[in-house]
Order: structure tokens, then C-alpha cells, then sequence
């Protein structure tokens, strides 16, 4: 029987002590009796009564059980909808594959959980950021310790050219959750935006450390880390993460995908500015070679093909 590796990485929030308290206590029923301990996970290990959540940052195990994983999904569905805000993700993997990604998050009637969710799908649609930061306001009213929120406004924010304000969301996300990605990743925008490079980085490096390669967010953060590089001229850096940028295939689903023109691009550039004019050249053909003018024109990289063969002639 094949075995998987099944990742599990997030956070249910509860409202109060009283409800964190139910929830142990409807989760230790369940996992006993109900699911008759066949799941992948134990309450004491994700329980965290100082900050009333279930927090999981990252635990990895293995598994030859699908019903072990799918009664941990229902499990965790289960708590999740005595939960006021968060979210968790479960991963099935197998050599690097996903074959089974669920998102687990409250989906009640609560007035904070309606509000937030209100606001995050308002965000997708343009011209409703200002319907959509009402929306997250709300559900910070609600519920002043919603991380998700935060950083859905700062999102709002930084779309808005409020820059101080999506700083400030941003912050305050981290400061009451410091385990996702979302709110390091954002904040690096917002100093990139301010070319505030340094900052970036520091941001970005979290940003990486707090994800896992399964997640489009990983690879946009590395991208961004070289670009913020390239900024500073530490071209040693931007060429070792563009190598790995460019290497990875996405599908077009991915939101990387749009960014493979632009990233063989800013390699070339790395590797010529290192003096690995072979190795520059081949990556401006390879972005040649992509379809569209996905975020740099095919006359950018022509330009930056010539000045490379006219160096090359003048050794």
C-alpha cells in the first residue's frame, strides 16, 4: 500500500474562552468515539489555549490511510465552524505532487465570519476596494484579533495607494499571527513600491520561510527576492533564485506562470552582469521563446541580446 506525505499548516480562531473550551471538548468526543481515534492528528498537539486557536504552523507526516486523512479533514472541518476567523490547509503529497489540497475555514452565520468573507471576494472584483474595505473593517469590529482580516485590508490598501495604512494592517496581521506567509508577502510589496529594497528582503525571506514550494506564494516571494536583489546589485543572490524560478514548471492556473517571460528576462541580466554571457544568452532566447509580452516586451530582450553580442565582439 502507498504511503503519502500529508502537510497540515494554519490557524482557527476562537472567540472567547468559553467557546475555545466547547470546542476541546466537542473535538476530544469526537476523536475518541465518533472517528474512534483513527486520525492523523492529536487535540493536545493543536490546542493552544493562551491564544484560544487551533495552531498548527507546520506538521508533516505520513500516511497509507485515506480514511485516517479524510476523517482529519472532516475533523478539522467540524472545529472549524465553532471557529470566528482563520484557516487551515491540508496537502496530500506525493514526490512533490499534490493529489488532494483542501482549505478548511469557517462558513457560519457569525456576523464577523459573513463580513470577512464578504470583503475577501469583494476584493477580486475592481472598483468594489472601497465596498471591500468597509467589509474587512466590519469584521474587525467584530473580532479585533482577525489576522486574515488585517491582511485582506492591507491588500485593499496597497491597491488604493493608502501605503501607510497597508503598512499598518500588514503589521498588525503579523503581530497577531506570525506563522502565514500572506502578510510578510504583502508588506514586501508595499516596500517595493516605496523601493525600499532592504526592507523587502527581510520581509520576502519570511515570506519563503513560512511557506512550502506547494504554494504559488513560495515562488512568487523568491521572484520578487531576486528583483529586490537586482535592485541592490547582488547579482550572486538574484541568479540563485532565478535559477530556481525558472526551472519550475507552472501550469496556467499558477499565478507564476505570467511571470516566466519577465524572470528568464531578469536572469539573463543577472547572469550577464556576472559575466556568464553564454549562459545570459541562453536565458534571453528562453525568454524569447515564451509566448506574450508577460510583464517585459520581446524588443526588452532583443535590446538586451544586442548589448550582450556587442560586448562579446568587443573581447
Amino acid at each position: 500500500m502507498e504511503t503519502y506525505k500529508i502537510i497540515f499548516s494554519g490557524r482557527l480562531d476562537f472567540a472567547n474562552q468559553k467557546s475555545y473550551e466547547k470546542v476541546f471538548k466537542l473535538f476530544q468526543q469526537r476523536f475518541e468515539s465518533y472517528y474512534k481515534s483513527e486520525v492523523l492528528i492529536k487535540g493536545e498537539d493543536i490546542f493552544k489555549e493562551e491564544s484560544q486557536s487551533v495552531d498548527i504552523p507546520r506538521f508533516i507526516t505520513q500516511t497509507n490511510s485515506d480514511k485516517a486523512l479524510q476523517n482529519t479533514v472532516n475533523l478539522l472541518d467540524y472545529v472549524a465552524q465553532y471557529a470566528i476567523a482563520g484557516e487551515m490547509s491540508v496537502w496530500k503529497t506525493d514526490n512533490g505532487k499534490v493529489l488532494q489540497h483542501n482549505v478548511i475555514e469557517p462558513n457560519t452565520e457569525k456576523a464577523a465570519v459573513l463580513a470577512f468573507r464578504a470583503g475577501r471576494d469583494l476584493v477580486n472584483e475592481e472598483g468594489r476596494e472601497m465596498e471591500a474595505r468597509d467589509a474587512l473593517s466590519k469584521a474587525i469590529e467584530k473580532y479585533e484579533r482577525h489576522a486574515k482580516a488585517y491582511e485582506r485590508r492591507g491588500f485593499v490598501n496597497y491597491l488604493l495607494k493608502n501605503l501607510e495604512d497597508a503598512i499598518y494592517d500588514y503589521s498588525k496581521s503579523i503581530d497577531l499571527n506570525p506563522t502565514p506567509p500572506e502578510p510578510y508577502f504583502g508588506r514586501a510589496l508595499v516596500y517595493l513600491s516605496q523601493n525600499r529594497w532592504e526592507d523587502s528582503l527581510k520581509d520576502l525571506d519570511q515570506a519563503i520561510g513560512s511557506s512550502i514550494p506547494l504554494q504559488p506564494i513560495y515562488w512568487q516571494s523568491r521572484r520578487l527576492k531576486a528583483e529586490a536583489m537586482m535592485e541592490l546589485k547582488q547579482f550572486e543572490g538574484a541568479e540563485k533564485e532565478l535559477k530556481l524560478f525558472t526551472s519550475r514548471p507552472f501550469t496556467k492556473e499558477n499565478p507564476n506562470f505570467r511571470y516566466q517571460k519577465r524572470a528568464n528576462f531578469i536572469y539573463g541580466q543577472a547572469l550577464f552582469a556576472l559575466d556568464k554571457k553564454e549562459a545570459a544568452k541562453a536565458a534571453f532566447q528562453k525568454a524569447l521563446q515564451i509566448p506574450g509580452n508577460h510583464q517585459v516586451s520581446d524588443e526588452d530582450i532583443q535590446a538586451a541580446l544586442h548589448v550582450l553580442v556587442g560586448s562579446a565582439a568587443a573581447c
